[in-house]
C-alpha cells in the first residue's frame, strides 16, 4: 500500500496542475498521506511572517492548536491585531498569540523589528518567511530596491539572518530550530538573473519576476542549510500548491476565475508549512523543496536550474543590497 501511495503521489505531481489543486490534496489525503498532526509544540516559539491573512493566518492557527507560542508579523498594525483577535478562545492550552508589526520590504524596519523580537524572544524554534506580493507594476521600496525583491527575498534574507542567534538558542536546547521558507510552484518557470537581480534591464512582468523571486527563496534555503547545519537548524522550503487567498485573488484574478474550486483552501495550502516545523522527519534534513509533505524536485524546465555555486553569490548580491 505504501509503495502504491508513493507511486500515485508522485504522478500527481508530475501533472502539475491536478497535484497543485485541491484534487491532488483529496487525492493524497484519501491514499492516507495527509493524516492529522498531532504533534505537541508546547513552549516553542513561532514567528510566521505574512500572518494577518491567506496561508500564514493559517499556519498560525495550525501551529497554535499543536500548542506553540505563536508571533505574527506583519506591516499593518490594525490588521495584524484584528487577525489576532480572532483567535481568542479558539486555541488550545496555553499557547500564547502575539505580533510583531515589521514591514519586510523595508530594511530599517526588519532591523527594528528583529531587534524587538530577540529581546522579547531571545529563543526562536520557527521562523516561517512567508510574506510576499506579486505586483502588476515596478515599483520601488523606501530603499530604492524593487518592492517583489525586497519584500520576497531581501528584507526575509535580512531578517533571517537577524535571528540566526535566537534559533541556534532554541536548538542548544531544543534541536532543531527550523527556518521554513514559502515558496510557490510557479517558480518552476523561470531562471534567476544573478547579474540583473531587480529586474532594472528586463521587460516588466509580474507574474515572471514573483517566480524568479521564488526560486531565489528556493537557492537561499540551500545556501542556509549548508551554512547553520553546524548550529542544529535546519532549514526548508515549500509550496503549498494552488490555494484560494486575497493575495492569489488580487494579482491573478484571472488565474482565480478560471480555476475556481479547484483552488485549495488556505488551511490545505498551509498544512506542508506545520508539518516542517512540527514533524520529526523533516527535522532529519535540511535544504529540501517540499508539497504535501513530500519532497519535489527542484527543476522541472530547461534552462532555469541553478549552478553550483549560484546559492553563494545570491547571497553576496543580497549582502551587497543590504549594505
Amino acid at each position: 500500500m505504501a509503495m502504491l501511495s508513493g507511486a500515485a503521489d508522485k504522478l500527481l505531481d508530475f501533472t502539475i496542475a491536478p497535484g497543485f489543486s485541491r484534487i491532488g490534496w483529496g487525492a493524497r489525503r484519501a491514499l492516507g498521506l495527509l493524516d492529522p498532526i498531532k504533534t505537541d509544540l508546547s513552549g516553542r516559539t513561532c514567528v510566521v511572517t505574512g500572518a494577518n491573512s491567506g496561508i500564514g493566518l493559517e499556519a498560525v492557527r495550525q501551529l497554535a492548536e499543536l500548542g506553540a507560542d505563536v508571533v505574527m508579523v506583519g506591516r499593518n498594525p490594525e490588521r495584524l491585531e484584528q487577525a489576532r483577535a480572532s483567535f481568542e478562545g479558539a486555541v488550545r492550552g496555553r499557547a500564547l498569540i502575539t505580533t510583531e508589526v515589521i514591514d519586510v520590504s523595508s530594511l530599517q524596519s526588519v532591523r527594528a523589528g528583529a531587534a524587538r523580537l530577540l529581546e522579547s524572544h531571545p529563543q526562536i524554534d520557527v521562523l516561517v518567511n512567508n510574506a510576499g506580493v506579486l505586483l502588476d507594476s515596478r515599483q520601488v521600496s523606501t530603499d530604492g530596491i524593487e518592492l517583489t525583491l525586497a519584500t520576497n527575498v531581501l528584507g526575509p534574507f535580512l531578517l533571517t539572518e537577524l535571528l540566526t542567534p535566537a534559533l541556534a538558542a532554541a536548538a542548544s536546547e531544543r534541536p532543531p530550530a527550523r527556518i521554513i521558507n514559502v515558496s510557490s510552484g510557479g517558480m518552476y518557470s523561470e531562471a534567476v538573473q544573478l547579474d540583473d537581480l531587480q529586474s532594472a534591464r528586463q521587460q516588466w512582468s509580474g507574474s515572471a519576476f514573483y517566480a524568479r523571486t521564488k526560486r531565489m527563496q528556493v537557492m537561499l534555503t540551500e545556501y542556509w542549510a549548508a551554512q547553520l547545519a553546524d548550529q542544529n537548524i535546519v532549514v526548508h522550503a515549500m509550496h503549498p500548491g494552488w490555494a484560494d487567498t486575497p493575495g492569489v485573488e488580487s494579482s491573478l484574478p484571472t488565474f482565480h476565475r478560471i480555476v475556481g474550486k479547484a483552488l485549495r483552501t488556505p488551511a490545505e495550502g498551509a498544512d506542508t508549512i506545520t508539518w516542517l516545523a512540527a514533524a520529526q522527519e523533516p527535522a532529519r534534513s535540511s535544504g529540501g523543496f517540499w508539497q504535501d509533505r513530500a519532497e519535489r524536485p527542484v527543476n522541472r524546465r530547461p534552462g532555469t536550474a541553478s549552478a553550483a555555486g549560484d546559492d553563494q553569490r545570491l547571497a553576496a548580491e543580497l549582502e551587497a543590497l543590504i549594505g
